[in-house]
């Protein structure tokens, strides 16, 4: 993560260095930086590292060239060692400074855990929370209940999030140390947290059978239609620790929901069904995609990487947060209240009518474009074409990662603002994030925001600064997201050449074009079980001269008039893994 100016207050972080491998020259011990191209350095002796090692070193003195081991990190072939250098070399602490863990063990909420004045107790409803299954903290848990005598239809759910405002409080070392990390960073086996453990894993993780403090947006639905919403600073206690894996299972039939959280279980889901559909009715985008979950063994080697696709145990987790996230703002809007929103623009009609010709080049069906077209009409039709694009890919086959990836590029960047501009991506006029301020910083804003306008004791944050916190906020996402697919990249690779060793060379997979730029193909390809990701360059196509069209979906050849194109399915075998920067080469064969 690159670094950045400090926040108002906040003294520079002393820090960084280079991630370097040690040899032996001669007499000299010196390092060769891994990840970045650069002169070798001159590396004072340490009885902690040798030759071979993975260290971070930090400059010695004002000389240039010289430099002394700050840390060792591990061996170049090791798959852990490599992300966690990663880490540190985009600039991430990996720890907190004593202060901030003192503080944090030190944390108290203003009220004992018995509820006292404006805070209810909630202890008495089944309550559930849904996570992966190597969840650490829990920030969010669900309950609810069918309303009989109310009519058909009705359904109450309280969405209970974590009350980190209650532990955390601004201008605190926790909560300036929080604002300059801005989200948590998330790469495979491990985390760079916002809080400190002892209040991300525990005083703010709404673990089963433990009393937490809570806030509480309780809606009422008839329908989709949330016709009741009350928030509330609350003690919730868990009675069920749900993965989405188990949830799936459960909701194909595979396994009995347990009481007595099975009706509140079902009770969820029917509301989560309705959203769904309302959702859909209103052009919000429909974009499947799934993650990968990676798994290591004792040694630190990458064994594994599950696809996780987005099933109906997520949806309805998703769902139900952006009900609750929906509320916050209409409630902090409703009250002019100063709060950071979730703002994704409608995209340009220029950039719509480019997707259009770009997808009818590739023989995907598109609606009729307007002319001229406005921003409105603009966003509506990226939705229709999103719900278009998932038809052509289950009626094909093919397709998915390419043609979303056209959709997503169509499409201006969320980011936050203390300006309501609505979230076109979800048809949402009002948005934020709420639900996860034990990772994200906006939502601790949004929390005091909330809980200042309905009376729950806390200031509301000052209009003045919240320009600058969306920006920063912003760019740190931003960092993250970048440090979260590099370090994918860097396992799978890892896990490929693992792969490759036990097939033996030239193994021939099947791909299918993922992008396209002037230096190659990008290709997706494997063996079902695992996927990966390599560059299938135009220098390494013999015999043509390769060339991009205008509108980057196909690669043609201006001497024998062959193509590439977007979704093609190729076959390939791997010419070069280089795991430690995440890069692999490929070879097309010819059929």
């Amino acid at each position: 993560m690159s670094a950045r100016k400090p926040g108002r207050g906040e003294p520079a972080r002393a820090g960084g260095g280079t991630v370097a491998v040690l040899e032996k020259r001669g007499r000299f011990l010196m390092a060769t930086p891994f990840f970045d191209r650069g002169d070798r350095i001159v590396v004072d002796r340490d009885r902690r590292a040798g030759p071979g090692d993975l260290v971070l070193l930090h400059a010695r003195g004002q000389g240039r060239g010289h430099a002394k081991v700050a840390r060792k990190i591990g061996r170049p072939d090791v798959a852990r060692d490599v992300l966690e250098a990663l880490m540190l070399d985009r600039g991430l602490e990996r720890s907190f400074p004593d202060r901030v863990e003192r503080a944090a063990a030190q944390a108290t909420a203003p009220e004992a855990i018995v509820p006292e004045g404006p805070r209810r107790d909630l202890r008495s409803l089944t309550t559930f929370t849904v996570d992966p299954a190597g969840a650490r903290d829990f920030d969010d848990a669900i309950s609810a209940e069918e309303l009989d005598d109310a009519g058909e239809g009705r359904t109450r759910v309280w969405v209970h999030i974590a009350d980190v405002a209650a532990y955390v409080r601004p201008g605190s070392p926790v909560d300036r140390e929080a604002r300059r990390r801005a989200t948590s960073v998330y790469v495979p086996g491990t985390v760079e947290p916002m809080l400190p453990h002892a209040l991300s894993s525990d005083l703010c993780s709404l673990r089963p059978d433990e009393d937490r403090l809570a806030v509480t947006v309780e809606m009422e639905f008839a329908g989709p239609k949330v016709e009741k919403v009350s928030f509330h600073r609350s003690t919730i206690r868990s009675d069920a620790r749900l993965d989405y894996d188990r949830v799936d299972r459960i909701f194909a039939g595979h396994e009995p929901a347990l009481e007595p959280w099975a009706g509140p279980l079902a009770a969820a889901r029917r509301v989560s069904a309705a959203l769904q559909r309302a959702r859909e009715s209103r052009g919000a985008l429909t974009v499947e995609s799934s993650e990968p979950e990676f798994s290591f063994d004792e040694a630190g080697n990458v064994v594994e990487a599950r696809p996780v696709p987005q099933t109906e145990s997520h949806r309805l987790i998703e769902h139900l947060m952006i009900a609750a996230n929906e509320q916050v703002a209409t409630l902090l809007e409703s009250r002019g209240v100063p709060a950071l929103y979730r703002v994704h623009e409608r995209p340009e009609p220029e950039a719509v009518k480019r997707l259009v010709e770009q997808l009818a080049a590739l023989e995907v069906p598109t609606p009729p474009v307007p002319e001229p077209m406005s921003p409105q009409q603009a966003g509506d039709l990226v939705g229709e074409i999103s719900r278009m694009v998932d038809a052509h890919v289950r009626r094909t086959g093919r397709g998915r990662r390419a043609l979303t990836s056209l959709v997503l590029r169509s499409l201006k960047q969320a980011h936050y603002s203390p300006r309501n501009l609505g979230h076109a991506g979800l048809g949402s006029p009002r948005y934020l994030h709420f639900t996860s301020p034990i990772r994200r910083y906006p939502d601790l804003i949004a929390h005091r925001a909330l809980l200042s306008a309905v009376g729950g004791g806390e200031e509301a944050p000052r209009a003045s600064g919240l320009e600058e916190e969306g920006v920063w906020t912003s760019a740190r996402e931003r960092d993250a997201m970048k440090v979260e697919r590099d370090a994918d990249d860097i396992a799978r690779s890892f896990l490929l050449d693992r792969e490759l060793r036990e097939l033996g060379p030239g193994a021939v997979w099947d791909g299918e074009v993922v992008g396209l730029a002037p230096v190659g193909a990008f290709v997706a390809f494997g063996d079902g079980a695992h996927d990966y990701e390599g560059l299938l360059p135009v220098r390494r196509m013999r015999g043509d001269w390769w060339e991009l069209d205008e509108l980057g979906v196909v690669l043609r050849g201006t001497r024998s008039g062959a193509t590439i194109r977007l979704g093609d399915p190729v076959k390939v075998t791997v010419g070069r893994v280089d795991s430690p920067r995440g890069r692999v080469d490929l070879h097309r064969v010819e059929v």
